[in-house]
């Protein structure tokens, strides 16, 4: 009985498998542990100390996988989003002037305000205001935007000065690693191996030893990071919250945040063929954003990556539930994760793109109005390097060409607002 209490608060069902669930955590696990390193590494740049700001993320992440288990039931980790992590250093530290304590107030704020939509209609007549075409064309941009991510972590594709990318060199340890791996992973998956992903993850990091493909890393004392989180936790200042500068990051902040996690969490909980779990899971996502910047990290969203345990037959809580206990275990072996190379994440990656741009199959091309801001939203997302600009093209680009046929009473009014927002977030973001 208790069995059963204790999988229905998961969302788990009778023909959900155990195995592919605990699977699922790991790989969702193995391919968004990055995120540890390299958020702290961009939260150091507004000054945040470096080993406090990589504790802050992970409780951040532990606590946004544990609300996901146990109030959104769908296996969509939650941990601090890139590209945001960016806006929160460059923008609204570095732009705007504004010291990282009262950047994280502004995280927090945004995080109340972020409830406010997702714990009344609000959210409703935003994600409805969202044609079909939209919704489908940003998942696929998604998975473009993925398998761009995939093949520059693999060295596969690289960035050039005469060039926008270009093809990377087959003699490098690292790309015949990524290559490798790829080709495992695709043939796992394709035979429908059970932990497949996970088996090619391992394999590949084996591989870039075996190559000389990875590169030593410091090690970094537990004491020393506790002594630094201590100077992290809790410290919001209100000094800058009279401030108008104050009050127009919070509405940038804002937009990028709704925006982005409602079109992730549209997009996976279509996935996984459960729409319904979308209103709890935004709501965790909000609350998660809450407390992110108390616990000292930028704001927290539905990850990308959560789409590999999805591939990987997560359908319940119990997948993020797995990534929360395996997050919690990172904090007294941080320096191991080094050893798990981009070579052999990045094959996944590429992949679960895959995966995702199947849905251009759902997608009307019939009708021009319909199907070019789709087209926008699924190109630019992987030209800018961001899911919220290229969500912004397409989002204002469709009142424009509806308005152009003569058919703008087929646009929603909700989505009429949400493109003025767009234009005015690029206007204000050019201005700060």
């Amino acid at each position: 009985m208790k069995g059963g209490l204790w999988s229905r608060s998961l969302g788990f069902k009778a023909e959900h498998h155990w195995k592919k669930e605990l699977a699922a955590g790991a790989i969702s696990y193995f391919s968004v542990v990055y995120i540890v390193m390299v958020n702290a590494t961009i939260l150091a740049d507004a000054g945040i100390p470096l080993q406090g700001a990589m504790l802050g993320t992970l409780l951040t992440s532990i606590i946004g996988c544990l609300l996901m288990a146990f109030g959104g039931k769908s296996p969509i980790v939650v941990v601090p989003g890139m590209g945001i992590n960016a806006f929160f250093t460059y923008t609204l530290v570095h732009s705007m002037k504004l010291n990282w304590q009262e950047a994280l107030m502004v995280v927090t704020v945004t995080g109340l305000l972020f409830a406010v939509v997702a714990f009344t209609s609000l959210y409703k007549l935003i994600s409805q205001a969202i044609p079909h075409n939209l919704q489908h064309g940003i998942t696929v941009g998604i998975g473009l935007f993925l398998t761009f991510i995939g093949l520059q972590k693999s060295g596969i594709v690289i960035a050039h000065q005469t060039t926008f990318v270009a093809i990377g060199h087959f003699n490098d340890p690292k790309v015949i690693t990524a290559c490798v791996t790829l080709l495992l992973a695709i043939v796992l998956f394709v035979r429908n191996v059970q932990g497949g992903l996970l088996i090619s993850i391992l394999a590949g990091t084996g591989l870039a030893y075996v190559l000389g493909a990875v590169e030593p890393t410091s090690t970094v004392r537990t004491s020393e990071t506790v002594r630094q989180y201590g100077q992290l936790f809790g410290e919001l200042s209100f000094s800058g919250i009279a401030s108008v500068a104050f009050w127009i990051a919070v509405f940038l902040l804002l937009l990028i945040v709704l925006f982005e996690n409602i079109g992730m969490i549209t997009a996976q909980t279509n996935m996984i063929g459960r729409p319904d779990t979308f209103k709890n899971s935004l709501r965790v996502l909000a609350v998660t954003n809450i407390f992110a910047g108390i616990l000292g990290s930028s704001p927290a969203v539905a990850a990308a990556e959560s789409t590999a345990g999805i591939a990987a037959g997560g359908r319940s809580g119990v997948t993020p539930l797995v990534t929360a206990i395996l997050f919690g275990a990172t904090f007294f072996c941080i320096p191991l994760l080094a050893y798990i190379p981009d070579s052999a994440i990045a094959p996944v990656l590429i992949i679960i793109g895959g995966l995702m741009v199947q849905n251009v199959r759902e997608m009307d091309f019939g009708d021009f109005t319909e199907a070019f801001p789709a087209f926008l939203i699924m190109v630019m997302m992987p030209f800018t390097y961001s899911i919220v600009d290229g969500m912004a093209f397409g989002f204002i680009a469709y009142p424009v060409a509806k308005l152009a046929a003569g058919r703008g009473k087929e646009v929603p009014v909700a989505l009429y607002i949400i493109s003025v927002l767009f234009v005015a977030n690029f206007v204000l973001h050019s201005l700060v």
